[in-house]
């Protein structure tokens, strides 16, 4: 039972990640299921009251950052969404260290994906069109996919994950 609970997240993570690549979509099921996840999860490993507390205050603040960064159309609203829905996870010690690594990984994912859409599409890849998307220059960057590695960089130091583990 708890390999399972242990997956709960990367699986969640990689659901995301694959999600927004495809279809540049995050569901709002996914981030709801991701909250959910926390709440059992945090009850099932004893998460003491006042660092639940912090958990859910922490991932406020980055729900109110991440739709101002929306609202200014920097980022989209599932990336709001799944910022904040994984903070929910990580907690206000390993945020900073989750928005570094999605940084990084998120220029460097732009710096490919614009690499990439100066190359003509070969026949062979353009028939799929979550490729042919990818490749429109007037479409977004999934970006959801450098949050999901992020949060898996950052998911093993969390409370939850080293409670399951121990």
């Amino acid at each position: 039972m708890s390999t399972l609970a242990l997956l709960f997240f990367p699986l969640a993570m990689a659901f995301a990640a694959s999600s927004d690549l495809l279809t540049m979509r995050i569901s709002n099921k996914l981030v709801l299921l991701l909250a959910a996840g926390f709440v059992v999860m945090a009850l099932a490993v004893e998460l003491p009251l006042q660092q639940f507390a912090m958990h859910v205050l922490c991932a406020l603040v980055v729900l109110v950052v991440a739709f101002g960064l929306f609202a200014l159309r920097w980022i989209g609203g599932g990336d709001a969404k799944l910022a904040a829905a994984t903070t929910l996870w990580l907690g206000f010690g390993l945020t900073l260290p989750y928005l570094a690594y999605t940084a990084l990984l998120g220029g460097a994912l732009t710096l490919i994906i614009l690499i990439l859409r100066r190359m003509p599409l070969t026949p062979l890849i353009a028939r799929f069109e979550w490729l042919n998307r990818l490749h429109d220059p007037k479409q977004g960057v999934p970006y959801g996919i450098a949050m999901a590695i992020a949060g898996l960089l950052t998911y093993s130091n969390t409370a939850i994950f080293e409670r399951l583990a121990a």
